[in-house]
This record gives structure tokens, C-alpha cells and sequence, in this order.
């Protein structure tokens, strides 16, 4: 994936931990940073990883 669109990205910040993205409005400026740093790092994670799209011209096999 070369450039992420907007969906897939607010999706990325979406499974972010719950309390980082609480903590970006937190009036703590080190809890804010540190905030931050772990939505900046669930990015990363969603770009290193991103999701498999499956061939349409695939048949899919019942199990």
C-alpha cells in the first residue's frame, strides 16, 4: 500500500486503545504526548500490516 486512503486511516485510529485517544484532550501535558506517541504507533502498525484484499476473480472453497 503506497498511500492509505482516509477511510482506512480513521479506521487505524479507530483501534486505537481507547485511552489514548481519550487522552489527547486530557489538560496533562505528558498524557497528552504520551497519547500521541501511541496513536502515532497504532499507525505505523496499520501500515506495516495492512489488510489482505481478497481476489474477486478467486473462487472461494467451502470448508
Amino acid at each position: 500500500m503506497t498511500h492509505p486512503d482516509s477511510l482506512w486511516l480513521a479506521q487505524s485510529l479507530l483501534h486505537a486503545p481507547a485511552w489514548a485517544r481519550v487522552a489527547l484532550t486530557a489538560p496533562n501535558e505528558r498524557l497528552r504526548e504520551q497519547a500521541a506517541v501511541e496513536l502515532a504507533q497504532s499507525v505505523i502498525v496499520a501500515i506495516e500490516n495492512p489488510p489482505t484484499i481478497p481476489d474477486i476473480r478467486q473462487m472461494t472453497l467451502p470448508l
